[in-house]
């Protein structure tokens, strides 16, 4: 029995002092050239969570963050009174985990593409159900789902990279989007 504890231990010390890595045995050196990552994209993707009372997801919005950079962007950059992706890249898609209503259209949970048209004074806001779309290039007014118009407001401080949050309010909460020196509420109710 001895010989057994004292064999055994004797096994045990050899893995611990020796231990098996699978990664070592498939590890590959790999050059600079061989080796190529994407650099930063100069508009990252970001989002906005909604979450309700219960820390349930209510709403998400996924969208890319371009940047100010010194330029005039509404009216300029962005032009007014065209279809924008609401950010850069990729269109802008929100995700809603449960029904929700905006203005008087009630919309069912699932994803949509978010697209824009900023104007001086309000801006049109569309949820269209195409989604997995680059830009605004396959934008179709057939496949809006709403469209509501929002006022612009004016910024307490400049935001320098486009900026979506939510915020909690009575019935629900409103997906802020700013940039510049202007932002706009959009209000999304919860169906009960």
């Amino acid at each position: 029995m001895k010989k057994l504890i004292i064999g055994g231990f004797g096994i045990l010390c050899s893995f611990i002092s020796n231990p098996v890595n699978a990664q070592d045995e498939d590890k590959i050196n790999f050059s600079k050239e061989e080796l190529k990552f994407s650099k930063m994209d100069a508009s990252p993707m970001d989002l906005a969570m909604y979450k309700d009372e219960n820390d349930q997801a209510v709403a998400r919005v996924i969208y890319s963050r371009p940047q100010k950079r010194n330029r005039e962007i509404f009216g300029k950059l962005i032009p007014y009174g065209e279809v924008w992706r609401t950010g850069a890249n990729e269109a802008t898609e929100i995700t809603f985990y449960q029904d929700m209503k905006i203005a008087d259209a009630e919309v069912k949970a699932g994803t949509y593409t978010l697209y824009t048209i900023p104007g001086e004074k309000e801006w049109t806001v569309i949820l269209n159900n195409k989604t997995n779309t680059w830009g605004a290039y396959e934008y179709s007014s057939k496949e809006d789902k709403v469209r509501i118009n929002v006022p612009v407001r004016q910024a307490p401080n400049t935001i320098e990279s486009l900026s979506m949050a939510f915020q909690e309010s009575s019935n629900g909460a409103d997906l802020l989007i700013g940039w510049d020196d202007s932002y706009v509420k959009v209000p999304f109710e919860s169906v009960k």
